[in-house]
């Protein structure tokens, strides 16, 4: 017999059982990274997000680990579902508190579950005590975000309903080098890209990368100075605090990289990514003031320089963001998996899916015809 386990903290897992079942490759489902947004109380109580982690267990081994937070807003998900709730308030019903599978505030698709098992063997479990836990929390609905399509599969039924996104990753085609990258353009975008490499090193700027322990205590601090002004521009306060960055630094040194912009012997601006043995993940940006072009450098050419240099295959450098197509980052599909315990809100939502799902494909279909590649 299979048992569920809820933990309202990572810590009472532990890493051992936690990474031996996710790995330690993909770094947002490590241990150490989801600790690290506990202990910096990124995460917890206060913040919306309360951990309920769970874990499947047969006696005392356990079989699997699944990421989990009761939320109490739709924040850091970058899945929008704020029409939903408006709804339900409009009927006088409450969305919130809801279930989430997802990495708090990281729109990075990848694993959500560790398992020593095949998922096929333990999803039907998982699927069978969402709505019990729903139930015993007062939740609306449990929502798995930027799952992979084994995931997504596995899930997907009468009752789990897909919902389809899309991001711009760019690929790498076994690139020399920058310019051989740029061989693929046309020559009008080609012309365009390195205007914008020149206008930032004819600012007087110059761009760095640090990696793991090359990064400094003040280099860090400087660089969550950059962090907070990118947010305190909307009006509101970063997610993240300084202990979770530090964290970080100090636990999985290896998979961050920081690149760091500089005038004179000044930093000025920076953008921190994560790591794989096959993809740059570009997380966090920040600047003190803007410079024309730096963003492009510091969070996109920067990072194809690294993924070449590197042999990495993959660089996702966030959500949003159409310019990023115009520079090489082609548009992919992304999946998330919903289950909604109102059943009279279960059809319109499946209905608007499908709807949205096929506008989503066509304007995927669109987007591919603005890349900057020469016709092949």
């Amino acid at each position: 017999m299979l048992d569920i386990v809820l933990s309202d903290n990572i810590e009472s897992i532990g890493p051992e059982v936690w990474n031996t079942l996710c790995g330690t490759d993909y770094p947002f489902l490590r241990y150490e990274f989801l600790h690290a947004l506990e202990h910096s109380g990124s995460v917890g109580k206060g913040t919306g997000w309360l951990p309920l982690h769970l874990t499947l267990k047969k006696g005392d081994t356990t079989l699997a680990v699944m990421p989990l937070y009761l939320k109490q807003h739709s924040y850091g998900e970058y899945v929008f579902d704020w029409a939903w709730a408006d709804a339900y308030a409009r009927y006088g019903l409450d969305y919130y508190p809801k279930l989430v599978t997802s990495i708090p505030f990281t729109p990075a698709y990848g694993p959500r579950i560790g398992s020593q098992l095949p998922l096929e063997q333990i999803i039907p479990a998982i699927k069978e005590a969402i709505p019990q836990i729903a139930e015993r929390f007062d939740a609306s609905s449990w929502h798995g975000l930027f799952a992979p399509t084994d995931t997504i599969e596995g899930f997907a039924d009468d009752h789990f309903m897909r919902r389809l996104g899309s991001q711009y990753h760019w690929c790498n085609q076994d690139y020399r080098d920058f310019d051989h990258f740029l061989e693929r353009f046309s020559s009008r975008k080609r012309k365009n890209l390195r205007k914008e490499r020149k206008k930032v090193i004819e600012q007087g700027v110059t761009l760095k990368t640090f990696v793991g322990s090359e990064i400094t205590d003040t280099l860090l601090h400087r660089f969550y100075h950059f962090y907070q002004i990118t947010y305190l521009k909307r009006g509101r306060k970063g997610y993240l605090t300084p202990e979770f960055f530090t964290r970080l630094r100090d636990t999985m040194p290896d998979q961050l990289v920081l690149v760091a912009a500089f005038k004179g012997d000044d930093a000025v601006a920076g953008a921190l990514s994560l790591r794989s043995e096959s993809t740059l993940y570009g997380r966090y940006w920040g600047c003190l003031e803007e410079y024309d072009s730096l963003h492009f450098e510091t969070c996109y050419y920067q990072g194809i320089e690294y993924c070449i240099r590197e042999g990495l295959k993959r660089f996702d450098p966030g959500a949003q963001g159409e310019h990023k197509i115009q520079r090489g980052f082609e548009p992919i599909e992304t999946w998330s998996v919903h289950w909604i315990k109102e059943a009279g809100f279960q059809e319109p939502i499946t209905r608007f899916l499908a709807e949205e799902e096929e506008m989503m494909r066509e304007q995927i279909a669109e987007l591919t015809t603005w890349l900057p590649f020469k016709q092949e």
